[in-house]
């Protein structure tokens, strides 16, 4: 098994014909009109209609047009479909209309559609608490491997050194920073946090999904005892790196601007699925899209 870049035709044909699948499967606090955001990357930069900005790389489009006290006036996606549409054109269904940020048609330069590397949602949503998520990254699994594998050999601040030190580059897959073990480490410790969240914190509602290259663990109960403030957010952090050694990604559970990949969204980077999953004993393999199976 190996990790490989999806091309463009494939990121198009798997949110054409595969992702519309899925949709009735997403947990239902993600619609068109809950998160406070959408967010696409891209593999090349594309431009805006105002000169002098830089092209875009990134963007996130409010699914609510507010007025100055903040409250919703106008949705921007009316339904999944729109999203969808957003999705697979961006360019082309830009919801920022005619705004000078607003990406520039295609048909009006000689550069293509642009594909969405990533999809992601906002954490932050208006019909719920703030979704509580704890994001673990074979990455940094990997990096902490190699710095035991390789401390009697001196320090280095050289993270691609490091790995390379460890042989972990050259392990499958091959030249990514991280091994296939190492994402298998990641997905037990995603295990291990939904059972403190169910065991410590009484959680009714949890989700554990693979992301690509690691696993996100949400706790979802909406109870007053599951809004987590930033403060309890910071304690949280602590309990799992201190107490219980997982290695986390502590901005992502504090900061309520994050972002996160769209569960059933398409890791263009690995040409896997990002998928809920039910143990810890998933076989990454089981999440290739079917359009990359012939």
């Amino acid at each position: 098994m190996s990790w490989r870049h999806a091309t463009r035709e494939e990121i198009y044909r798997y949110y054409t014909e595969e992702f519309p699948s899925y949709v009735d499967e997403l947990p239902s606090f993600i619609t068109a009109k809950g998160p406070k955001q959408y967010a696409l990357a891209f593999r090349e930069p594309h431009p805006v209609r105002k000169d002098g900005i830089p092209d875009k790389d990134f963007i996130r489009r409010d699914t609510w047009q507010t007025n100055v006290s903040g409250d919703r006036t106008t949705a921007a996606f009316h339904d999944f479909d729109d999203v969808l549409e957003f999705i697979r054109h961006p360019a082309r269904n830009d919801p920022l209309g005619r705004s000078d940020f607003e990406l520039v048609d295609p048909d009006l330069l000689d550069k293509p559609d642009p594909r969405p590397d990533a999809v992601y949602y906002a954490l932050d949503h208006w019909e719920r608490p703030w979704v509580l998520l704890i994001d673990i990254d074979a990455k940094t699994i990997a990096r902490e491997r190699a710095a035991q594998a390789v401390s009697d050999e001196g320090p280095t601040e050289d993270s691609e050194e490091l790995l390379d030190s460890a042989g972990i580059l050259d392990a499958d897959p091959a030249g990514y920073p991280y091994a296939f073990d190492d994402i298998d480490q990641a997905i037990e410790y995603g295990f291990e946090v939904r059972d403190i969240f169910e065991d410590d914190f009484n959680a009714e509602e949890t989700m554990v999904v693979y992301s690509g290259q690691g696993v996100h663990v949400y706790l979802l109960d909406t109870d007053l005892s599951h809004r987590y403030d930033a403060k309890s957010r910071e304690v949280l952090n602590d309990l799992l790196q201190d107490t219980y050694e997982v290695p986390i990604d502590p901005v992502v559970t504090a900061d309520r601007r994050r972002v996160a990949r769209l569960p059933y969204s398409l890791h263009t980077d690995v040409c896997r699925i990002v998928t809920p999953i039910e143990s810890p004993n998933f076989d990454v393999r089981s999440a290739r899209p079917e359009v990359l199976r012939e």
